[in-house]
């Protein structure tokens, strides 16, 4: 996704409310359609809202436009914001990273193949700047796999690590930027070739600036929004403030918040508390094992609880499950 630099302009965008139909959202901004698949959101929403869409998907509603009015209109997020949806988060930059290394970046490498002669040796050092600049992000974003991201699971499951923190992870966020302006110089300047060539080359260029942008702005996001609710995140878990986190999202406004979750997502609390792992819960419940994980990422969305010891207290008291019952 772009983010609209241009001040004027930032101040005509509209901002996307829940109640917003999703077709208006992506009609206007159609470098969103993207965001979609990394979020989980499949096409075919019909006349569907933003709300009613993310519902369908099992996607957080609220962190879904976090990250769309951020990316349009460079709306940033509280620190303090407690509706943001860690999970949510995490899976959409994982298939966001999967998006890239899977599928832009082979893409456009086809792309520049089919456009040079690999006999030329200035497009031999295209292709090698190309392929250092390749290899640049995939370590970088395969260091994010391999740690950050399963730190940050440790993190909602209520473990703390004692030799990681997001601010190592940010102090070294830096930018993997430099072979590729590089490469574009290379390909503005020297290549003029013949016409069906040089129209293939500047297609590869074209997409080759798109992607800067969105490898910019998917920086920006983990930056803005995922840092900032990762700390928080890990002063929930260090302060062990369950019970208050529990409190705010039971009693808020009244409400219990279990009469917001599913009687199926009732049965999940309960057979966690009790101490079964998900296969355990598929066959108890005569469901699939994905079906259980989702389950529990829509748990986890909707009262914002991700601790094994948490969702233990919620359901004590919202009578969910007798103490006796509680696997210790």
């Amino acid at each position: 996704m772009r983010q609209n630099k241009n001040t004027d302009t930032m101040k005509e965008q509209k901002i996307y409310e829940a109640d917003d139909k999703m077709i208006s959202l992506i009609s206007d901004n159609y470098n969103l359609l993207q965001a979609l698949g990394a979020f989980g959101i499949s096409l075919g929403f019909g006349d569907k809202t933003v709300r009613e869409t993310c519902e369908n998907n099992g996607v957080d509603t609220h962190t879904f436009l976090a990250v769309v009015n951020f990316a349009i209109n460079g709306i940033g997020v509280a620190e303090d914001d407690e509706r943001i949806s860690v999970s949510t988060l995490l899976h959409y930059l994982e298939a966001s990273h999967a998006y890239f290394i899977d599928f832009q970046l082979p893409y456009i490498r086809r792309e520049l193949e089919e456009s040079l002669n690999e006999n030329n040796s200035l497009a031999q050092l295209i292709m090698k700047l190309y392929d250092a600049y390749s290899h640049e992000i995939r370590r970088h974003m395969n260091y994010e796999q391999k740690t950050l991201f399963p730190y940050v699971e440790k993190l909602l499951e209520g473990q703390p690590a004692s030799d990681y923190n997001v601010e190592t992870f940010s102090k070294h966020h830096g930018a993997t930027d430099q072979q590729l302006r590089e490469l574009k110089i290379l390909i503005i300047k020297y290549l003029p070739q013949d016409g069906l060539h040089n129209n293939q080359l500047t297609a590869a260029l074209h997409d080759i600036y798109e992607n800067e942008e969105w490898l910019s702005q998917h920086a920006l996001v983990e930056d803005h929004i995922f840092v900032p609710a990762i700390r928080r995140l890990e002063r929930l878990v260090k302060q062990g403030d369950v019970t208050r986190n529990i409190t705010n999202m039971v009693f808020k406004d009244g409400i219990l918040g279990h009469e917001t979750l599913s009687a199926r997502e009732k049965e999940v609390i309960i057979a966690l508390v009790q101490g079964m792992a998900n296969k355990e819960i598929a066959a108890h419940l005569g469901i699939s094992v994905n079906t259980v994980i989702t389950h529990r990422r829509n748990i986890a969305q909707k009262l914002q609880i991700h601790s094994p010891a948490g969702l233990t207290i919620y359901a004590i008291v919202n009578d969910l499950i007798d103490i006796n019952a509680v696997k210790l």
